[in-house]
């Protein structure tokens, strides 16, 4: 029996049009994706075309709630790659034991999952030999508001905490933050809006303004200032 749940965040189509922000994080981590792959927590696929590549073997979107994995095949339908897509409903837990990927992601996933750290155990076991573990997430819990909790976030992560994260086995090859110039968006919501949801409009001048300005001032920075914390984990 598969683990359903459905989720209480109502965020996904408010950022689904946050183009400038999914092609500038899936560019950076593109280049970390193996021929097969397990996308957990896919929501209803509005980040698997910033991600899939001709090189995909196979691509498993992972989603434990029903309404949002059946919106995948309708959400993909225009790509020439859509039917090779497989859909499952559940957690990483209805995942057979001897299934091995060489890519598992949690692109803002790991947040919502109260007990991360033995979810990225479990993660390594699905791993085959050489293949990367990505969690992208929001960072620093400072900054932690009701927007957070309504959407069903446990925490938010700094590198030191997603750095202790790591698995037994598991090598972490990459830790950065992105998005320097949202860092002062957050900055502005957790001070002085306190919304418990962004509006689109909000979103929209982020991802125009904002998110086109950290394109050139995080490597600027080094990466080391931003909103969004981005690790890699190899076996």
């Amino acid at each position: 029996m598969s683990t359903e749940r459905e989720y209480e965040g109502g965020e996904l189509d408010l950022f689904f049009a946050a183009r400038n922000w999914k092609s500038y994080w899936s560019g950076k981590i593109r280049p970390h994706i193996g021929e097969v792959v397990l996308e957990v927590g896919a929501g209803f696929g509005a980040n698997t075309p910033y991600l899939f590549g001709e090189s995909r073997r196979r691509w498993v979107c992972l989603e434990p709630d029903a309404a949002l994995a059946a919106r995948i095949p309708n959400q993909l339908r225009e790509y020439p790659w859509a039917k090779t897509i497989e859909t499952t409903i559940g957690t990483l837990q209805d995942i057979p034991e001897a299934e091995k990927f060489d890519t598992l992601l949690y692109i803002d996933v790991l947040e919502h999952i109260e007990d991360d750290r033995t979810e990225l155990r479990a993660a390594l076991a699905h791993l085959a030999p050489g293949g990367k573990i990505i969690v992208l997430s929001p960072a620093h819990p400072w900054l932690f508001t009701p927007f957070d909790r309504a959407i069903g976030h446990f925490r938010r992560y700094t590198k030191s905490t997603l750095r202790d994260c790591t698995p037994l086995g598991a090598r972490l090859v990459e830790l950065y933050y992105l998005d320097a110039a949202g860092l002062l968006a957050s900055c502005a919501n957790r001070l002085l809006l306190q919304q418990s949801m962004p509006t689109a409009a909000q979103i929209g001048v982020w991802d125009r303004w904002l998110v086109t300005t950290s394109l050139w001032l995080d490597p600027l920075l080094g990466f080391q200032l931003g909103k969004t914390v981005v690790g890699v984990w190899t076996k």
